[in-house]
C-alpha cells in the first residue's frame, strides 16, 4: 500500500493556443479552485513540471511534444524513452506516465503521458484523454511521494484536442475528471487507475456533452491526505 505524505495544494495551469479549448476549460473548471486558465503556449509558463501528450514510444515528433523537444533539446526525448524502457519495457500504455528531469530550471520535470498509441491517431471516440490526464497527475503523486514538494505546480495543454481530434468540450470535461481524481485519490499503480476509469466511464458517450463525471475509486485506492 502506498504511503502518502501530506502535500501542499498543487497549482495547475491550463494553457493552450486554441481559444475553443480555453473556453471549454473555463466552463468545465468554473467551480474548481487552484486552477489558472490562460490562452498561450506552454513554453510561456513558469512551473515545476510540464505535461506533454505523447505516444506509446515517446517519439516527440509531432504536436506539443515536438514544440517541447525543440525548446528543451533532443536529450529530453532520450530521457523520456529511457524511462519508458526502464519502467514499461519500451512501450508506454495509455493511462500511464513517466516523469523525468528536464535538464532545465523551468520546468524542472517533464511528464509524458500517451493520449494515443501512434502519432496523429484519432482518439475522439476513446477515453484516452481522461486516462492520460489522470496518469499525469498520478505521476505527480509518485514524484512527490519519492521527493516531497518537488512538484508544486504543473502546466497542461488541451490533451488530445489537436492531433487527437477530441472536441474541445469533451477534452475539458475528461481533463476535469482526471484532475478531480488526483485531488481525491492516489492509486497504488497505473493498472488500478486504468481499470477504475474504464469501468466507470465506459458508457460516457451516452452522457450529454456538457456533463462532467466524477470517478469513485474502489477501496484499494488510497485517499489523498
Amino acid at each position: 500500500m502506498t504511503v502518502n505524505r501530506v502535500q501542499p495544494p498543487l497549482e495547475v495551469v491550463l494553457t493552450d493556443v486554441n481559444a475553443k479549448v480555453v473556453e471549454a476549460w473555463r466552463a468545465a473548471f468554473a467551480d474548481t479552485p487552484g486552477i489558472t486558465i490562460r490562452k498561450g503556449s506552454i513554453l510561456d509558463t513558469t512551473v515545476d513540471a510540464w505535461v506533454s501528450p505523447t505516444n506509446a514510444r515517446g517519439l516527440m515528433n509531432g504536436g506539443v511534444d515536438a514544440v517541447i523537444k525543440r525548446h528543451l533539446g533532443a536529450g529530453i526525448q532520450l530521457r523520456v524513452q529511457r524511462a519508458i524502457r526502464d519502467e514499461f519495457g519500451g512501450r508506454l500504455p495509455v493511462g500511464s506516465a513517466v516523469c523525468v528531469p528536464s535538464g532545465a530550471t523551468n520546468p524542472k520535470f517533464l511528464i509524458s503521458t500517451p493520449t494515443m498509441e501512434q502519432s496523429s491517431q484519432n482518439v475522439s471516440e476513446t477515453l484516452n484523454v481522461a486516462l492520460a490526464c489522470a496518469a499525469a497527475f498520478q505521476a505527480i503523486h509518485r514524484q512527490n511521494n519519492a521527493a516531497p514538494g518537488s512538484i508544486g505546480s504543473v502546466a497542461l495543454v488541451g490533451m488530445g484536442a489537436q492531433t487527437g481530434r477530441v472536441p474541445a468540450r469533451v477534452c475539458a470535461n475528461l481533463m476535469w475528471t482526471g484532475h478531480t481524481l488526483f485531488n481525491d485519490h492516489c492509486f497504488d499503480d497505473y493498472d488500478d487507475l486504468r481499470n477504475t476509469i474504464v469501468a466507470q466511464l465506459d458508457d460516457i458517450e451516452k452522457a450529454p456533452a456538457e456533463e462532467r463525471v466524477r470517478i469513485t475509486p474502489p477501496r484499494r485506492a488510497t485517499a489523498r491526505r
